[in-house]
């Protein structure tokens, strides 16, 4: 199991002024943002992205737009100060909001450019964007995935070909002539992630032979797992772990108490992020039918509720850091502590290749954010380097 640090680098002063408006994404005003204070800011959060290649921990960066969860406005802008600032670490965009862009070329162009600049490190996440990101994009929720796929189609295409201009003319893009400047380094394209939480995500993903990776999700990774490995052997191959990854919060302490106070402080960033007004959350057309109906069955509102492996529901607002470990968001406590947490998640998946490891966030301090870092990098990753396929999945 590999493993890849991320931040939202979220610009968390702004949180309590959000929280009594009851939104912080879209319609929360800019004037709770003070420019210098979030200079500050992301610099100190990029200080903490380089440790992680001292570490000998791999990189992933997101982006999301109007919301003071996250200050990573463009995945390719943070990415070329990471690769230009390390020289191990793998550098992974997840993602690109594809389907949210109007530019597919232009995508296909910055990844190329990262991946010669970084010397071929990257990984390229071409993914679907959340449901806050439709109103500041004034996207069509509605013909969302039909435009998703077209780009990551014309994405790839521009990346691979090497022979000079071709043409494209498809529902939402057109082009006369595309022949990006400079090509990859990673022949034909750098390796491909997309997310997603749904076995439709799973199956899809499985046709194409991309990594998926899930956020935060629970309970809803291994439906969308299994319905991957079902489809790769019906398509005749056998998906391993490192077709799948899982992002979760993840607190490391000198002592089990060290390791639940750094995680419920970056826990605190599951318990705002979803603040979002009614409106924002599910626009029509932006889940599938069957999404949409999984969500009514159980109940709740959509992105607001997981659940945990008993099946009850935990709300993301008021969730202690015990209830998130129960739905297996958070892994906390010791190093032994977290790596026979994710030893006994590992198992329960069937084999997941990457972990995605949220080790900053909410107000957790530089100083305890770097020790994270540092003590997970030395105590946890090279054990979980060691995870492989479980015996049981193994044995199916």
């Amino acid at each position: 199991m590999r493993t890849w640090y991320f931040s939202e680098m979220a610009y968390h002063p702004a949180w309590k002024k959000g929280l009594d408006r009851g939104s912080l994404r879209v319609n929360f005003p800019n004037e709770n943002l003070d420019p210098v204070e979030a200079g500050k800011l992301l610099n100190r959060y990029l200080d903490e992205f380089m440790a992680c290649d001292e570490a000998g921990i791999d990189i992933m960066v997101n982006e999301h737009h109007s919301t003071a969860t996250c200050m990573t406005v463009s995945v390719p802008m943070a990415l070329a100060v990471i690769a230009r600032q390390t020289t191990r670490s793998r550098l992974l965009t997840l993602g690109n909001p594809i389907a949210n862009r109007p530019d597919p070329v232009r995508v296909a162009e910055e990844m190329a450019w990262l991946d010669c600049l970084s010397d071929g490190r990257l990984e390229m996440g071409l993914v679907k964007g959340a449901p806050y990101e439709i109103a500041p994009a004034n996207s069509n929720p509605a013909r969302l995935m039909r435009r998703y796929w077209e780009a990551h189609d014309l994405i790839l295409k521009a990346m691979s070909t090497t022979s000079g201009p071709f043409s494209w003319e498809g529902e939402y893009f057109h082009y006369r002539n595309v022949n990006i400047w400079p090509r990859p380094i990673q022949q034909p394209t750098p390796p491909v992630w997309m997310t997603g939480m749904s076995v439709e995500t799973g199956t899809m993903a499985a046709e194409r032979g991309h990594v998926v990776g899930t956020l935060l999700s629970g309970g809803l990774a291994k439906p969308m797992y299994d319905a991957y490995r079902k489809r790769a052997r019906e398509l005749g191959w056998e998906a391993g772990p490192d077709r799948f990854a899982y992002a979760a919060i993840i607190g490391v302490g000198n002592t089990r108490e060290e390791g639940l106070r750094r995680a419920d402080q970056i826990a605190d960033y599951v318990r705002t992020a979803p603040v979002v007004h009614e409106p924002f959350t599910n626009p029509p057309g932006y889940n599938s039918i069957g999404a949409n109906v999984a969500i009514l069955k159980a109940g709740q509102r959509a992105n607001r509720i997981v659940t945990d492996r008993n099946g009850e529901q935990i709300n993301h607002r008021t969730a202690t850091v015990q209830q998130f470990m129960d739905t297996e968001t958070v892994f906390a406590g010791t190093p032994d502590d977290v790596f026979n947490q994710l030893k006994a998640f590992n198992a329960r998946m069937g084999g997941v290749g990457h972990l995605l490891f949220f080790g900053q966030g909410g107000d957790l301090s530089h100083r305890d954010s770097m020790d994270n870092i540092r003590l997970f990098g030395r105590e946890v990753a090279p054990r979980l380097m060691e995870l492989g396929v479980p015996e049981a999945a193994a044995a199916e």
